[in-house]
Protein backbone atom coordinates (compact mmCIF):
# COMPACT_ATOMS: atom_id res chain seq x y z
CA UNK A 1 0.00 0.00 0.00
CA UNK A 2 1.32 3.45 -0.91
CA UNK A 3 0.65 6.80 0.71
CA UNK A 4 1.15 10.35 -0.48
CA UNK A 5 3.24 12.91 1.31
CA UNK A 6 2.60 16.63 1.64
CA UNK A 7 2.13 18.32 -1.72
CA UNK A 8 5.18 20.31 -2.83
CA UNK A 9 4.82 23.25 -5.22
CA UNK A 10 8.25 23.39 -6.88
CA UNK A 11 8.95 26.57 -8.85
CA UNK A 12 11.85 26.91 -11.27
CA UNK A 13 12.54 30.64 -11.67
CA UNK A 14 14.49 30.35 -14.90
CA UNK A 15 16.11 32.81 -17.24
CA UNK A 16 13.65 32.12 -20.06
CA UNK A 17 10.64 30.48 -18.42
CA UNK A 18 9.13 29.95 -15.00
CA UNK A 19 7.88 26.41 -14.33
CA UNK A 20 5.61 25.12 -11.59
CA UNK A 21 4.96 21.51 -10.69
CA UNK A 22 2.67 20.60 -7.80
CA UNK A 23 3.42 17.03 -6.80
CA UNK A 24 3.87 14.56 -3.98
CA UNK A 25 6.20 11.60 -3.49
CA UNK A 26 4.76 8.39 -2.07
CA UNK A 27 6.54 6.02 0.30
CA UNK A 28 7.90 4.07 -2.68
CA UNK A 29 9.61 7.16 -4.07
CA UNK A 30 7.17 7.65 -6.96
CA UNK A 31 6.28 11.18 -8.06
CA UNK A 32 2.57 11.95 -8.38
CA UNK A 33 1.99 15.16 -10.33
CA UNK A 34 -1.18 17.12 -9.60
CA UNK A 35 -0.57 19.98 -12.01
CA UNK A 36 2.03 21.72 -14.13
CA UNK A 37 2.30 25.32 -15.32
CA UNK A 38 4.76 27.13 -17.55
CA UNK A 39 5.09 30.82 -18.35
CA UNK A 40 7.64 32.41 -20.67
CA UNK A 41 8.89 35.38 -18.64
CA UNK A 42 12.27 36.21 -20.23
CA UNK A 43 13.84 37.40 -17.02
CA UNK A 44 17.31 37.45 -18.56
CA UNK A 45 18.32 40.19 -20.94
CA UNK A 46 21.53 41.99 -21.79
CA UNK A 47 22.12 45.52 -22.97
CA UNK A 48 25.21 47.53 -23.86
CA UNK A 49 27.48 44.56 -23.24
CA UNK A 50 26.46 44.16 -19.58
CA UNK A 51 25.71 40.46 -20.07
CA UNK A 52 22.50 39.91 -18.08
CA UNK A 53 23.54 41.96 -15.06
CA UNK A 54 20.16 43.65 -14.63
CA UNK A 55 16.60 42.37 -14.39
CA UNK A 56 14.66 45.11 -16.14
CA UNK A 57 11.45 46.54 -14.63
CA UNK A 58 9.16 45.00 -17.25
CA UNK A 59 10.72 41.58 -16.62
CA UNK A 60 10.34 42.03 -12.86
CA UNK A 61 6.65 42.80 -13.34
CA UNK A 62 6.17 39.74 -15.56
CA UNK A 63 7.97 37.60 -13.01
CA UNK A 64 5.99 38.86 -10.04
CA UNK A 65 2.70 38.48 -11.92
CA UNK A 66 3.55 34.88 -12.81
CA UNK A 67 4.65 34.01 -9.29
CA UNK A 68 1.48 35.48 -7.79
CA UNK A 69 -0.46 33.15 -10.09
CA UNK A 70 1.72 30.19 -9.10
CA UNK A 71 1.30 31.03 -5.40
CA UNK A 72 -2.48 31.09 -5.77
CA UNK A 73 -2.44 27.68 -7.44
CA UNK A 74 -0.24 26.26 -4.69
CA UNK A 75 -2.46 27.71 -1.99
CA UNK A 76 -5.58 26.28 -3.61
CA UNK A 77 -4.04 22.80 -3.28
CA UNK A 78 -2.54 23.38 0.17
CA UNK A 79 0.94 22.79 -1.25
CA UNK A 80 4.20 23.82 0.40
CA UNK A 81 6.05 26.22 -1.93
CA UNK A 82 9.75 25.93 -2.69
CA UNK A 83 11.03 28.32 -5.35
CA UNK A 84 14.54 28.15 -6.80
CA UNK A 85 16.13 30.82 -8.99
CA UNK A 86 18.96 30.18 -11.41
CA UNK A 87 21.23 32.15 -13.74
CA UNK A 88 19.33 35.41 -14.36
CA UNK A 89 18.63 36.07 -10.67
CA UNK A 90 21.97 34.63 -9.57
CA UNK A 91 23.87 37.21 -11.61
CA UNK A 92 21.59 40.23 -11.31
CA UNK A 93 23.00 43.30 -9.59
CA UNK A 94 19.44 44.20 -8.57
CA UNK A 95 18.70 40.70 -7.30
CA UNK A 96 17.44 42.01 -3.95
CA UNK A 97 14.92 44.32 -5.65
CA UNK A 98 13.37 41.35 -7.44
CA UNK A 99 13.45 39.03 -4.42
CA UNK A 100 11.91 41.66 -2.13
CA UNK A 101 9.13 42.44 -4.60
CA UNK A 102 8.31 38.74 -5.01
CA UNK A 103 8.30 38.26 -1.23
CA UNK A 104 6.07 41.29 -0.60
CA UNK A 105 3.60 40.79 -3.46
CA UNK A 106 3.55 37.03 -4.06
CA UNK A 107 4.48 35.85 -0.56
CA UNK A 108 7.23 33.59 -1.92
CA UNK A 109 10.75 33.26 -0.55
CA UNK A 110 13.01 32.46 -3.50
CA UNK A 111 16.19 30.46 -2.95
CA UNK A 112 19.01 31.52 -5.26
CA UNK A 113 21.18 28.50 -6.07
CA UNK A 114 24.73 28.28 -7.33
CA UNK A 115 25.38 26.70 -10.70
CA UNK A 116 26.75 23.58 -8.98
CA UNK A 117 23.66 23.23 -6.79
CA UNK A 118 21.44 23.78 -9.83
CA UNK A 119 23.23 20.91 -11.53
CA UNK A 120 22.80 18.66 -8.50
CA UNK A 121 19.05 19.27 -8.43
CA UNK A 122 18.83 18.54 -12.16
CA UNK A 123 20.67 15.26 -11.60
CA UNK A 124 18.25 14.31 -8.81
CA UNK A 125 15.38 14.90 -11.21
CA UNK A 126 16.98 12.84 -13.98
CA UNK A 127 17.76 9.78 -11.85
CA UNK A 128 14.10 9.63 -10.82
CA UNK A 129 12.96 9.80 -14.44
CA UNK A 130 15.28 7.20 -15.96
CA UNK A 131 16.97 3.93 -14.87
CA UNK A 132 20.42 5.51 -14.82
CA UNK A 133 21.29 5.41 -11.11
CA UNK A 134 23.85 2.62 -11.59
CA UNK A 135 25.30 4.17 -14.75
CA UNK A 136 27.99 6.81 -14.96
CA UNK A 137 25.71 9.43 -16.51
CA UNK A 138 26.45 12.75 -18.15
CA UNK A 139 23.47 15.11 -17.74
CA UNK A 140 23.27 18.12 -20.09
CA UNK A 141 20.86 20.98 -19.42
CA UNK A 142 20.98 23.97 -21.78
CA UNK A 143 19.10 26.82 -20.12
CA UNK A 144 18.51 30.42 -21.02
CA UNK A 145 21.49 31.83 -19.16
CA UNK A 146 23.75 28.87 -18.48
CA UNK A 147 24.45 25.26 -19.38
CA UNK A 148 24.91 22.64 -16.69
CA UNK A 149 26.97 19.51 -17.27
CA UNK A 150 26.90 16.92 -14.49
CA UNK A 151 28.43 13.47 -14.29
CA UNK A 152 26.82 11.38 -11.59
CA UNK A 153 26.99 7.79 -10.39
CA UNK A 154 24.77 6.10 -7.80
CA UNK A 155 23.42 9.44 -6.59
CA UNK A 156 26.83 11.06 -6.17
CA UNK A 157 28.15 13.94 -8.27
CA UNK A 158 31.52 13.04 -9.78
CA UNK A 159 31.80 16.24 -11.81
CA UNK A 160 29.65 19.32 -12.07
CA UNK A 161 30.05 22.56 -13.97
CA UNK A 162 27.81 25.50 -14.76
CA UNK A 163 29.04 27.67 -17.61
CA UNK A 164 27.61 31.05 -18.60
CA UNK A 165 26.52 29.81 -21.99
CA UNK A 166 22.79 29.69 -22.61
CA UNK A 167 20.24 30.14 -25.35
CA UNK A 168 19.22 33.67 -24.34
CA UNK A 169 22.73 34.78 -23.40
CA UNK A 170 24.22 33.78 -26.77
CA UNK A 171 21.25 35.18 -28.68
CA UNK A 172 21.60 38.52 -26.87
CA UNK A 173 25.33 38.60 -27.46
CA UNK A 174 25.68 37.36 -31.04
CA UNK A 175 22.26 37.53 -32.69
CA UNK A 176 20.36 40.56 -31.33
CA UNK A 177 17.23 41.48 -33.31
CA UNK A 178 17.56 38.18 -35.18
CA UNK A 179 20.54 39.52 -37.09
CA UNK A 180 22.02 36.18 -38.13
CA UNK A 181 24.92 36.09 -40.58
CA UNK A 182 27.55 33.50 -41.42
CA UNK A 183 30.20 35.67 -39.78
CA UNK A 184 28.22 35.87 -36.52
CA UNK A 185 27.68 32.11 -36.52
CA UNK A 186 31.43 31.55 -36.87
CA UNK A 187 32.12 34.02 -34.06
CA UNK A 188 29.58 32.30 -31.82
CA UNK A 189 30.99 28.84 -32.52
CA UNK A 190 34.52 30.05 -31.77
CA UNK A 191 33.32 31.64 -28.54
CA UNK A 192 31.62 28.42 -27.40
CA UNK A 193 34.72 26.43 -28.25
CA UNK A 194 36.99 28.82 -26.34
CA UNK A 195 34.79 28.98 -23.25
CA UNK A 196 34.15 25.26 -23.09
CA UNK A 197 37.58 23.81 -23.89
CA UNK A 198 38.51 23.24 -20.20
CA UNK A 199 35.08 21.72 -19.47
CA UNK A 200 35.35 19.30 -22.39
CA UNK A 201 38.74 18.19 -21.09
CA UNK A 202 37.31 17.51 -17.61
CA UNK A 203 34.28 15.66 -18.98
CA UNK A 204 36.51 13.40 -21.07
CA UNK A 205 38.85 12.73 -18.16
CA UNK A 206 35.97 11.88 -15.80
CA UNK A 207 34.30 9.68 -18.41
CA UNK A 208 30.68 8.58 -18.74
CA UNK A 209 28.61 5.65 -19.98
CA UNK A 210 25.40 7.37 -21.01
CA UNK A 211 24.27 10.88 -21.97
CA UNK A 212 20.99 12.42 -20.81
CA UNK A 213 19.45 15.65 -22.09
CA UNK A 214 16.94 17.71 -20.12
CA UNK A 215 14.94 20.96 -20.26
CA UNK A 216 13.89 23.45 -22.92
CA UNK A 217 16.45 23.58 -25.71
CA UNK A 218 17.25 19.88 -25.76
CA UNK A 219 13.63 18.77 -25.27
CA UNK A 220 12.47 20.96 -28.14
CA UNK A 221 15.24 19.84 -30.50
CA UNK A 222 14.49 16.23 -29.51
CA UNK A 223 10.81 16.81 -30.28
CA UNK A 224 11.75 18.29 -33.67
CA UNK A 225 13.94 15.25 -34.31
CA UNK A 226 11.22 12.78 -33.34
CA UNK A 227 8.50 14.58 -35.33
CA UNK A 228 10.43 14.05 -38.59
CA UNK A 229 8.20 14.90 -41.53
CA UNK A 230 4.71 14.12 -40.31
CA UNK A 231 4.69 16.64 -37.47
CA UNK A 232 3.63 14.01 -34.93
CA UNK A 233 5.47 14.12 -31.61
CA UNK A 234 4.83 11.38 -29.02
CA UNK A 235 2.95 12.62 -25.95
CA UNK A 236 5.67 11.17 -23.74
CA UNK A 237 9.28 11.52 -24.83
CA UNK A 238 10.84 10.68 -21.46
CA UNK A 239 13.07 7.64 -21.92
CA UNK A 240 13.27 7.98 -25.70
CA UNK A 241 16.66 8.43 -27.30
CA UNK A 242 17.71 10.46 -30.32
CA UNK A 243 20.77 9.93 -32.46
CA UNK A 244 23.57 12.38 -33.05
CA UNK A 245 22.95 12.23 -36.79
CA UNK A 246 19.26 13.12 -36.47
CA UNK A 247 19.93 15.93 -34.00
CA UNK A 248 22.62 17.46 -36.20
CA UNK A 249 20.25 17.32 -39.19
CA UNK A 250 17.69 19.33 -37.21
CA UNK A 251 20.37 21.79 -36.10
CA UNK A 252 21.35 22.26 -39.76
CA UNK A 253 17.73 23.19 -40.52
CA UNK A 254 17.78 25.71 -37.68
CA UNK A 255 21.04 27.24 -38.89
CA UNK A 256 19.72 27.57 -42.44
CA UNK A 257 16.60 29.37 -41.18
CA UNK A 258 18.01 32.86 -40.66
CA UNK A 259 14.74 34.52 -39.62
CA UNK A 260 12.05 33.80 -37.04
CA UNK A 261 9.53 33.37 -39.84
CA UNK A 262 11.68 30.70 -41.49
CA UNK A 263 12.30 28.87 -38.20
CA UNK A 264 8.59 28.86 -37.40
CA UNK A 265 8.09 26.67 -40.46
CA UNK A 266 10.33 23.90 -39.08
CA UNK A 267 8.14 20.98 -38.02
CA UNK A 268 7.96 20.51 -34.25
CA UNK A 269 9.58 23.78 -33.18
CA UNK A 270 8.20 25.51 -30.10
CA UNK A 271 6.82 28.90 -31.27
CA UNK A 272 7.86 30.44 -27.96
CA UNK A 273 11.46 29.44 -28.53
CA UNK A 274 12.10 30.35 -32.16
CA UNK A 275 13.86 33.62 -31.34
CA UNK A 276 16.39 32.03 -28.92
CA UNK A 277 16.84 28.47 -30.15
CA UNK A 278 19.70 29.44 -32.45
CA UNK A 279 22.17 29.96 -29.60
CA UNK A 280 21.04 26.81 -27.79
CA UNK A 281 21.35 24.74 -30.96
CA UNK A 282 24.97 25.83 -31.46
CA UNK A 283 25.81 24.82 -27.88
CA UNK A 284 24.31 21.36 -28.41
CA UNK A 285 26.07 21.04 -31.78
CA UNK A 286 29.44 21.68 -30.12
CA UNK A 287 28.82 19.24 -27.24
CA UNK A 288 27.77 16.42 -29.58
CA UNK A 289 30.74 16.91 -31.88
CA UNK A 290 33.41 17.51 -29.26
CA UNK A 291 32.44 14.59 -27.02
CA UNK A 292 31.62 12.31 -29.94
CA UNK A 293 28.21 11.49 -28.45
CA UNK A 294 26.22 9.05 -30.57
CA UNK A 295 22.87 9.14 -28.74
CA UNK A 296 21.10 11.26 -26.14
CA UNK A 297 18.54 9.80 -23.76
CA UNK A 298 15.72 12.24 -23.00
CA UNK A 299 14.59 13.05 -19.45
CA UNK A 300 11.40 15.02 -18.94
CA UNK A 301 12.37 15.49 -15.29
CA UNK A 302 14.87 18.22 -14.49
CA UNK A 303 15.27 21.03 -11.96
CA UNK A 304 11.67 21.38 -10.76
CA UNK A 305 11.22 17.63 -10.22
CA UNK A 306 14.62 17.59 -8.52
CA UNK A 307 13.36 20.29 -6.16
CA UNK A 308 10.41 18.09 -5.16
CA UNK A 309 12.56 15.03 -4.44
CA UNK A 310 15.24 17.09 -2.68
CA UNK A 311 12.65 18.79 -0.47
CA UNK A 312 11.10 15.46 0.52
CA UNK A 313 14.51 13.93 1.25
CA UNK A 314 15.57 16.86 3.45
CA UNK A 315 12.31 16.86 5.39
CA UNK A 316 12.58 13.12 5.98
CA UNK A 317 16.20 13.34 7.13
CA UNK A 318 15.43 16.05 9.66
CA UNK A 319 11.94 15.15 10.83
CA UNK A 320 12.34 11.38 11.03
CA UNK A 321 16.03 10.90 11.65
CA UNK A 322 17.11 14.34 12.96
CA UNK A 323 20.35 14.36 10.99
CA UNK A 324 21.79 15.90 7.87
CA UNK A 325 21.34 14.28 4.50
CA UNK A 326 24.43 12.44 3.28
CA UNK A 327 25.49 15.09 0.75
CA UNK A 328 25.07 18.00 3.15
CA UNK A 329 26.95 16.10 5.85
CA UNK A 330 29.80 15.43 3.42
CA UNK A 331 29.95 19.12 2.45
CA UNK A 332 30.21 20.19 6.09
CA UNK A 333 32.68 17.43 6.97
CA UNK A 334 34.86 18.39 4.01
CA UNK A 335 35.06 22.01 5.18
CA UNK A 336 35.86 20.92 8.75
CA UNK A 337 38.74 18.79 7.52
CA UNK A 338 40.03 21.36 5.05
CA UNK A 339 40.14 24.17 7.64
CA UNK A 340 41.24 22.12 10.66
CA UNK A 341 38.10 22.62 12.75
CA UNK A 342 38.22 21.28 16.32
CA UNK A 343 35.40 18.83 15.72
CA UNK A 344 35.18 17.61 19.34
CA UNK A 345 34.36 21.14 20.49
CA UNK A 346 32.18 21.80 17.44
CA UNK A 347 30.14 18.62 17.93
CA UNK A 348 29.59 19.45 21.59
CA UNK A 349 28.46 23.00 20.82
CA UNK A 350 26.15 21.57 18.15
CA UNK A 351 24.61 19.15 20.65
CA UNK A 352 23.90 21.93 23.16
CA UNK A 353 22.58 24.25 20.43
CA UNK A 354 20.12 21.64 19.19
CA UNK A 355 18.92 20.87 22.73
CA UNK A 356 18.18 24.57 23.25
CA UNK A 357 16.56 24.89 19.83
CA UNK A 358 14.24 21.94 20.46
CA UNK A 359 13.29 23.02 23.98
CA UNK A 360 12.57 26.59 22.88
CA UNK A 361 10.76 25.73 19.65
CA UNK A 362 7.35 26.78 21.04
CA UNK A 363 8.86 30.21 21.67
CA UNK A 364 10.87 30.86 18.49
CA UNK A 365 8.55 28.77 16.25
CA UNK A 366 11.31 28.15 13.67
CA UNK A 367 10.87 25.12 11.41
CA UNK A 368 13.01 22.06 10.74
CA UNK A 369 15.05 23.80 8.05
CA UNK A 370 16.39 26.32 10.56
CA UNK A 371 17.26 23.56 12.99
CA UNK A 372 19.49 22.10 10.30
CA UNK A 373 21.12 25.45 9.53
CA UNK A 374 21.89 25.94 13.23
CA UNK A 375 23.41 22.45 13.33
CA UNK A 376 25.72 23.31 10.44
CA UNK A 377 26.62 26.76 11.76
CA UNK A 378 27.52 25.16 15.10
CA UNK A 379 29.95 22.84 13.33
CA UNK A 380 31.52 25.67 11.32
CA UNK A 381 31.37 28.63 13.70
CA UNK A 382 35.10 28.51 14.54
CA UNK A 383 36.29 27.77 11.00
CA UNK A 384 37.74 31.29 10.82
CA UNK A 385 40.54 30.28 13.21
CA UNK A 386 42.21 28.91 10.08
CA UNK A 387 42.91 32.52 9.06
CA UNK A 388 43.42 34.17 12.43
CA UNK A 389 42.23 34.05 16.04
CA UNK A 390 41.52 37.77 15.96
CA UNK A 391 38.15 38.51 14.40
CA UNK A 392 37.75 34.81 13.65
CA UNK A 393 33.95 35.16 13.59
CA UNK A 394 34.28 37.49 10.59
CA UNK A 395 36.72 35.11 8.94
CA UNK A 396 34.21 32.30 9.53
CA UNK A 397 31.58 34.29 7.67
CA UNK A 398 33.96 34.86 4.77
CA UNK A 399 35.04 31.23 4.45
CA UNK A 400 31.51 29.83 4.63
CA UNK A 401 29.96 32.37 2.27
CA UNK A 402 32.74 31.95 -0.30
CA UNK A 403 32.98 28.15 -0.20
CA UNK A 404 31.30 25.79 -2.64
CA UNK A 405 28.87 23.74 -0.54
CA UNK A 406 27.12 21.04 -2.59
CA UNK A 407 23.65 20.39 -1.24
CA UNK A 408 23.08 23.96 -0.08
CA UNK A 409 21.47 26.94 -1.78
CA UNK A 410 23.26 30.28 -1.79
CA UNK A 411 20.60 31.57 0.62
CA UNK A 412 21.25 28.72 3.06
CA UNK A 413 25.02 29.21 2.88
CA UNK A 414 24.64 32.92 3.62
CA UNK A 415 22.34 32.25 6.61
CA UNK A 416 24.83 29.70 7.97
CA UNK A 417 27.64 32.22 7.46
CA UNK A 418 25.68 34.95 9.26
CA UNK A 419 24.90 32.71 12.25
CA UNK A 420 28.62 31.95 12.54
CA UNK A 421 29.43 35.65 12.09
CA UNK A 422 27.34 36.60 15.12
CA UNK A 423 28.33 33.80 17.47
CA UNK A 424 30.48 36.35 19.31
CA UNK A 425 31.17 40.08 19.56
CA UNK A 426 28.76 42.44 17.79
CA UNK A 427 25.05 41.81 17.50
CA UNK A 428 23.44 42.16 14.05
CA UNK A 429 23.14 45.84 13.07
CA UNK A 430 21.57 47.89 10.32
CA UNK A 431 25.03 49.04 9.26
CA UNK A 432 26.02 45.45 8.40
CA UNK A 433 25.24 45.13 4.65
CA UNK A 434 25.30 41.32 4.53
CA UNK A 435 22.75 41.12 7.34
CA UNK A 436 20.52 43.79 5.78
CA UNK A 437 20.37 41.82 2.51
CA UNK A 438 18.54 38.99 4.28
CA UNK A 439 14.76 38.76 4.16
CA UNK A 440 12.88 39.90 7.32
CA UNK A 441 12.13 36.26 8.20
CA UNK A 442 15.76 35.25 7.87
CA UNK A 443 16.97 38.30 9.81
CA UNK A 444 14.85 37.21 12.76
CA UNK A 445 16.02 33.62 12.35
CA UNK A 446 19.70 34.63 12.29
CA UNK A 447 19.30 36.66 15.49
CA UNK A 448 17.60 33.76 17.25
CA UNK A 449 19.98 31.06 16.03
CA UNK A 450 23.08 33.16 16.64
CA UNK A 451 21.72 33.89 20.13
CA UNK A 452 21.39 30.15 20.80
CA UNK A 453 24.86 29.49 19.39
CA UNK A 454 26.38 32.20 21.59
CA UNK A 455 25.06 30.51 24.73
CA UNK A 456 26.08 27.02 23.53
CA UNK A 457 29.58 28.29 22.75
CA UNK A 458 29.79 29.85 26.21
CA UNK A 459 28.79 26.55 27.80
CA UNK A 460 31.94 24.96 26.37
CA UNK A 461 34.19 27.93 27.09
CA UNK A 462 37.19 25.83 28.13
CA UNK A 463 36.47 23.25 25.39
CA UNK A 464 36.53 20.47 27.99
CA UNK A 465 32.89 19.39 27.52
CA UNK A 466 32.09 19.99 31.20
CA UNK A 467 28.41 20.52 30.44
CA UNK A 468 26.79 17.17 29.75
CA UNK A 469 23.36 18.40 28.74
CA UNK A 470 20.99 21.34 29.09
CA UNK A 471 17.25 21.70 29.59
CA UNK A 472 15.37 24.93 28.87
CA UNK A 473 12.05 25.69 30.56
CA UNK A 474 10.09 28.89 30.07
CA UNK A 475 7.05 30.98 30.74
CA UNK A 476 5.91 34.33 29.35
CA UNK A 477 8.69 36.27 31.07
CA UNK A 478 11.69 34.04 31.71
CA UNK A 479 13.71 31.15 30.31
CA UNK A 480 15.44 28.92 32.85
CA UNK A 481 18.33 26.88 31.47
CA UNK A 482 19.31 23.96 33.67
CA UNK A 483 22.88 22.74 33.23
CA UNK A 484 23.94 19.19 34.06
CA UNK A 485 27.68 18.87 34.62
CA UNK A 486 29.80 15.92 33.49
CA UNK A 487 32.21 16.27 36.42
CA UNK A 488 31.68 16.24 40.19
CA UNK A 489 35.10 17.72 40.91
CA UNK A 490 35.24 20.45 38.24
CA UNK A 491 32.17 22.66 38.03
CA UNK A 492 31.42 24.55 34.80
CA UNK A 493 31.58 27.89 36.61
CA UNK A 494 33.64 29.56 33.86
CA UNK A 495 31.15 28.24 31.33
CA UNK A 496 28.28 29.66 33.36
CA UNK A 497 30.01 33.04 33.60
CA UNK A 498 30.69 33.11 29.85
CA UNK A 499 27.09 32.19 28.99
CA UNK A 500 25.78 34.98 31.20
CA UNK A 501 27.90 37.38 29.16
CA UNK A 502 26.52 35.96 25.89
CA UNK A 503 22.78 35.74 26.62
CA UNK A 504 21.69 39.27 25.67
CA UNK A 505 21.08 38.62 21.96
CA UNK A 506 18.72 35.70 22.66
CA UNK A 507 17.01 37.65 25.44
CA UNK A 508 16.35 40.56 23.09
CA UNK A 509 15.16 38.28 20.30
CA UNK A 510 12.80 36.11 22.38
CA UNK A 511 11.72 38.99 24.68
CA UNK A 512 12.43 36.98 27.84
CA UNK A 513 15.04 37.10 30.56
CA UNK A 514 17.37 34.10 30.73
CA UNK A 515 18.76 32.52 33.89
CA UNK A 516 21.12 29.58 34.36
CA UNK A 517 21.36 27.03 37.14
CA UNK A 518 23.83 24.17 37.58
CA UNK A 519 22.22 20.90 38.63
CA UNK A 520 24.24 18.20 40.32
CA UNK A 521 24.38 14.61 39.04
Amino acid sequence: MTSRAQLIAAIDVGTNSFHLVIASVNNRGILHVNSREKEVVRLGKSIEGRDMKIIFPDAIERGVRTLKHFAALAKSQNAEIRAVATSAVREAENQKVFLDKVRNEAGIEIEVVSGIEEGRLIYIGAIHALPILDKKSLIIDIGGGSTETIIGFKGNILYGKSEKLGAIRLTNHFFPDDGITEEKIIRCRNYIHGEWAPIMKSLKETGFEIVVGTSGTILNIAAMTLSKNDGFVPDIINGLSVSKRDILNVIKKIIKARTIEERNKIIGIDPGRTDIIFGGALILEYILSELNIERILISSYALREGIVFDTVQKKKAIQEFKHLSHLRFESVNSLCQRFNVNTIHAEHVKSISIELFDDLQPVHKLGYQYRELLEIASMLHDIGYFISHDQHHKHSHYIISQSIMPGFTMNEAEIIAMIARYHRKSHPKKKHPEFMRLSPINKDAVKCLAGILRIAEGLDRRQQQLVKTVKAEFDDKIINIKILSTSKSLLPDIELWESERRKLLLEDTLKRNISFVIESN
